[in-house]
């Protein structure tokens, strides 16, 4: 079997999906600097899409419909090193230990400044996969 060699150098990252226009955001971030945004609406979504495409990065929001953290401890079942960055409205001290508990990468206050998201998608990247997809 031959695999398609541009399969490894895609770039994917996977958010949860919005009822506003959250992924639009993301997209104008992501396509300047080649990365494919996929969007999940459930922590199933979530896993099927991991399992099937290249995914380095997720972006969870923790007060989706699915539930950011747990999607995360389900995330963490069969992908335990998959960095995530979790989105909430409350980022308070039990969210923060739970996050911490997880190894979350980063948690970044709602609404989203997409200026800190994609600084904290720079040091992931960075760090991950010594990539500057992010950089300014």
């Amino acid at each position: 079997m031959v695999l398609n060699e541009s399969k490894f150098d895609e770039v994917n990252v996977l958010a949860s999906g919005a009822n506003w226009a959250w992924p639009e955001a993301l997209r104008c971030i992501f396509q300047p600097r080649g990365v494919n945004l996929l969007v999940a609406e459930s922590a199933g979504e979530f896993v099927n899409i991991i399992k099937r495409r290249r995914i380095q990065a997720t972006i969870v929001d923790m007060d989706s419909g699915a539930g950011g953290l747990a999607t995360i401890k389900i995330i963490r079942m069969d992908y335990p090193r998959l960095p995530c960055i979790l989105l909430s409205n409350e980022p308070g001290e039990a969210v923060l230990r739970a996050a911490l508990g997880l190894d979350v990468f980063s948690v970044i206050d709602k609404p989203v400044n997409m200026g800190i998201l994609r600084e904290q998608l720079h040091r992931l990247f960075i760090k991950k996969y010594n990539r500057d997809n992010f950089a300014e």
